[in-house]
C-alpha cells in the first residue's frame, strides 16, 4: 500500500490542530481509503498548548501520527525542511494546519500525479478575499517584481500546499542553504508541475502569525535568495550618481568662466550632499543584505534543533 506523508508545520495552533486532524481523517476515509496516510506535525517552538495537543493526537493514533518539537521558534522554513527530512512516504504533501489549504483537494492532487504524469501538484489562490487590501496589493507587486528580476518562476498566489513525489522531495532536501525561501526552492528544482486554482479560505481557528512587517522581510529574503538584480541596481545608481556629479561640475566650471563666480548656494549644496549620502547608504544596505546572508551561510549552523520527537 502506497504511503502519503503529510508535513504540517505548527506555531501556536492548539485550537486548529484537532479540527485539522478530524477534517483530514474524513477526507482519507471517504476518498483515500486505499492509501496509508501518516501525519508529521512540526512544533515550531509554540508558546501555547500546541505540543500537548500533538502528544494527545499521537497517543490517540500512534500508527499514523508523529511529531517533532523544536527547542525554540526557528520559523516556518525550518519546520518545512525538518518535516521533509523526517518523512518517508511515496508521496509527500506540505500543508498548513489552519485549513486554509483545503484537504478536499488532496485526491485531485494525487490524481494529477498518478493519472496525468505530474511530479508536483501545487495550489494557488485566485482570490484574496478576507485579506487586508494593502497586504493583497503588496503581495501582487511582490510576485510581479520577483518574476521580472529572477530566473526562477514563482507563480502568483501559489501556496506551499503541494503534493510531490519522493524524487521531488529528495531534490528539495538537496538544497541545504540556511536562508531558505521555499516558494523559490520549489520552482528552482524544476520537475513537471501543475497548479490547482481555488478561492481563498479563512482560517478555521486562531489568528495569523504573519504580520505585514514579517511578510515584508520574508519577501526581501526571497528577492535576495533568487536574484542578483538589486546588486546591479546599486551599481547602476552609483554610476548614475557619479555621472550626474561630473555633469554638474562641468556646468559649474563653464558658468563660472562665462559669468564669474556666483554667490554660493548652500541650501542646494546641502541637499545634494544629503541625496548622494542617501544613495550611498541605500547601496550599502543592499550589499549588506547579501553579505549578511553569506555570513549566516558560512557559519554552518543547523537549520533547526529538535527537543522532542515521537
Amino acid at each position: 500500500m502506497a504511503i502519503i506523508s503529510l508535513v504540517v508545520p505548527c506555531y501556536n495552533e492548539q485550537e486548529a490542530l484537532p479540527i485539522f486532524y478530524d477534517t483530514v481523517e474524513k477526507v482519507i476515509h471517504e476518498k483515500l481509503a486505499d492509501y496509508a496516510v501518516e501525519y508529521l506535525f512540526v512544533n515550531d517552538g509554540s508558546a501555547d498548548n500546541t505540543l500537548k495537543e500533538m502528544r494527545q493526537l499521537q497517543e490517540k493514533d500512534p500508527d499514523h501520527v508523529h511529531y517533532i518539537s523544536f527547542s525554540r521558534n526557528f520559523g516556518k522554513e525550518a519546520a518545512l525542511y525538518a518535516g521533509l527530512q523526517n518523512v518517508g512516504g511515496d508521496y509527500v504533501a506540505v500543508m498548513d494546519v489552519d485549513l486554509q489549504d483545503p484537504p478536499d483537494l488532496l485526491p485531485q492532487m494525487l490524481s494529477g500525479i498518478l493519472d496525468e504524469g505530474y511530479d508536483v501538484v501545487g495550489t494557488r489562490r485566485v482570490t484574496r478575499a478576507g485579506e487586508p487590501p494593502i497586504r493583497s496589493f503588496f503581495a501582487r507587486m511582490f510576485y510581479r517584481l520577483i518574476n521580472k528580476i529572477s530566473k526562477t518562476e514563482i507563480v502568483d498566489g501559489a501556496r506551499d500546499y503541494r503534493l510531490m513525489t519522493k524524487q521531488v522531495k529528495d531534490a528539495i532536501l538537496s538544497v541545504t542553504e540556511y536562508n531558505r525561501f521555499s516558494k523559490g526552492i520549489f520552482g528552482w528544482v524544476g520537475f513537471k508541475t501543475k497548479y490547482i486554482p481555488y478561492e481563498n479560505v479563512e482560517r478555521v481557528a486562531g489568528e495569523t502569525h504573519w504580520s505585514f512587517w514579517s511578510l515584508f522581510k520574508y519577501s526581501l529574503d526571497g528577492i535576495v535568495a533568487f536574484s542578483e538584480t538589486p546588486l546591479a541596481i546599486a551599481s547602476f545608481v552609483g554610476l548614475l550618481s557619479f555621472v550626474g556629479a561630473i555633469c554638474a561640475l562641468i556646468f559649474i566650471i563653464v558658468r563660472a568662466m562665462i559669468n564669474g563666480d556666483p554667490t554660493p548656494g548652500w541650501p542646494s549644496m546641502v541637499s545634494i550632499f544629503l541625496a548622494v549620502g542617501g544613495l550611498q547608504l541605500l547601496c550599502l544596505g543592499i550589499v549588506g543584505k547579501y553579505i549578511g546572508n553569506i555570513y549566516l551561510e558560512v557559519k554552518h549552523r543547523p537549520i533547526y534543533i529538535v527537543q522532542e520527537k515521537k
